[in-house]
């Protein structure tokens, strides 16, 4: 997957046609079009599901709608959608978590059967291995292996999103790794 490249003129002028009542509908549409495809992955990845994922996007969007008006324009509005988008899937998971009869192993197995069941995305054997060794990993490491390995992120925006320093980011980048080796040295 690419990361949107935009200028930061480009966004300002976005921002600006959002802010404007009569030119909102029209830039949320260029919003949708533009930042749907790597948030519906970002989500997906996070929570393995297709139907999940898309309403979870559909979800984002509609946070970022009713709250626009919110937004300050302090980071970049990718950053905002990126951080409505992981709230949105970390909380999916909790919910998830807390539906009766559902203990934390029953969240490992219930991610693994998800991807081996999953018709929506075609791969070779070693990417539904890569996805189930993903999955193993706690929630934070998950993100930030997500975001920095698929969406080859950069440590300083990640910061930004998660609210977390660059030295922990790289810490949990480092160890999903480590883990991920070890999962495939396992599984040999």
């Amino acid at each position: 997957m690419t990361e949107v490249t935009t200028t930061d003129n480009d966004e300002s002028q976005l921002v600006a046609r959002l802010r404007d009542p009569s030119t909102c509908r029209k830039a949320f549409e260029e919003v949708i079009a533009r930042y749907g495809e790597p948030l519906y992955w970002q989500i997906r990845r996070m929570v393995q599901c297709h139907e999940d994922a898309d309403d979870l996007l559909q979800n984002t969007f509609l946070k970022a709608w009713s709250s626009i008006d919110n937004f300050r324009g302090d980071a970049k509005l990718s950053t905002w959608l990126y951080k409505i988008a992981i709230n949105e899937s970390l909380s999916h998971i909790e919910r998830e978590r807390k539906r009766p009869n559902v203990s934390m192993d029953d969240e490992d197995s219930h991610l693994l059967h998800a991807i081996e069941s999953d018709t929506h995305i075609d791969g070779n054997e070693l990417a539904l291995q890569l996805r189930k060794a993903i999955a193993l990993l706690p929630e934070k490491q998950r993100l930030v292996f997500n975001m920095r390995y698929y969406d080859d992120m950069k440590y300083e925006q990640m910061s930004e999103i998660l609210g977390t320093s660059v030295g922990a980011l790289k810490a949990s980048y480092h160890l999903a790794v480590k883990k991920i080796e070890q999962y495939f040295h396992d599984n040999d």
